[in-house]
């Protein structure tokens, strides 16, 4: 791919952590094959490719595939062959297929799990998985002051949280030693159709905490395929997107590429984290990536669009447990 050759992926700095993160992070839930099967050989060609390509930034969790995503990630991140500071990996806890569990003890050990899984002696970041399904007080006064003894014990270097009500955030980091928390990841909210993240930029920026912004396809609302059946969103945001998506085809372009230009164009934003399933989605959004670096985004159909999608502009749907 020469366009990514000649434009390589830029590197942004993730809050106050030093480290620096790749603009398009690789989401490797799918490597669970919860999207369908990826094979082995096929998951360590994936993500060599993305490697490659300037991908620094590898983000997994023991939820995803029952813990095949973790397995699958470790082995081939092994079969890289390269030193273990050229990439960055990011993990999760609290979140299991048999359900929520943020207690420090479960936290604990979740993590000497992942690490085996991973094939690691440490991850970068350690996340509280979704934190809006469990108490946020809890999160507060007992996951992460055990988080902060993994970090001292060297296990895991920074500590996030994520989720998808952005109220979540200023919830704990409000209530936590500055400097505690120094990752969000948030979902679902900085693309074309919901670009809420935005108006908490300036607080987290203010904490020092780095942001990941996920799913800048909303979980499938912009592409041409459209949702999987069990998408949350109401039925009015899906058939705005499908509108949206249709009117970009005619326009020779592709939603689901505008819709992660416009995710990546905001650079208060570390890393736009996107699910890879073959070696073609990572040229795809890379392709994506460097053509924007080289020659922008097509404003014209992004602003007919945004019109197209006005009327069910930041609309969200609902997550979690209610939070006295």
């Amino acid at each position: 791919m020469a366009a990514s050759a000649a434009t390589p992926l830029e590197l942004r700095p993730l809050g106050s952590t030093g480290l620096k993160l790749s603009s398009v992070g690789f989401g490797a839930s799918p490597l669970g094959n919860v999207f369908g099967p990826v094979s082995e050989s096929d998951a360590i060609a994936i993500v060599r490719r993305a490697f490659n390509l300037g991908i620094n930034f590898f983000d997994t969790s023991p939820y995803y595939g029952g813990t095949l995503s973790e397995k699958m990630l470790g082995k081939a991140l092994k079969a890289l062959g390269v030193a273990r500071n050229e990439y960055i990996v990011s993990t999760k806890c609290g979140r299991y297929v048999e359900g929520f569990d943020f207690s420090a003890e479960r936290v604990t050990k979740s993590i000497d799990e992942s690490l085996a899984r991973l094939q690691l002696d440490y991850v970068d970041i350690l996340q509280c998985h979704d934190i809006e399904f469990g108490s946020l007080d809890q999160i507060v006064s007992e996951t992460i002051p055990a988080l902060s003894k993994l970090k001292e014990a060297g296990k895991i270097r920074f500590i996030g949280i994520t989720g998808l009500p952005l109220g979540i955030f200023t919830y704990v980091l409000d209530r936590v030693p500055p400097g505690t928390v120094d990752v969000v990841l948030s979902y679902c909210h900085y693309g074309i159709n919901d670009s809420t993240l935005e108006d908490l930029l300036p607080y987290l920026k203010s904490k020092g905490v780095g942001v990941i912004s996920a799913s800048p396809l909303a979980m499938g609302l912009l592409t041409e395929n459209g949702p999987p059946e069990w998408h949350p969103a109401c039925p009015e945001l899906k058939v705005a997107c499908q509108v949206a998506a249709a009117h970009c085809k005619k326009k020779g372009n592709n939603i689901s590429k505008l819709a992660m230009q416009f995710s990546l164009s905001n650079q208060d934003i570390s890393t736009i984290l996107v699910g890879m399933n073959s070696v073609k989605q990572v040229d795809e959004n890379v392709a994506a990536a460097a053509e924007l670096a080289r020659v922008g985004i097509d404003k014209e159909t992004l602003s007919e669009i945004e019109e197209i999608l006005k009327p069910v502009k930041n609309q969200t749907w609902p997550s979690g447990i209610h939070q006295s």
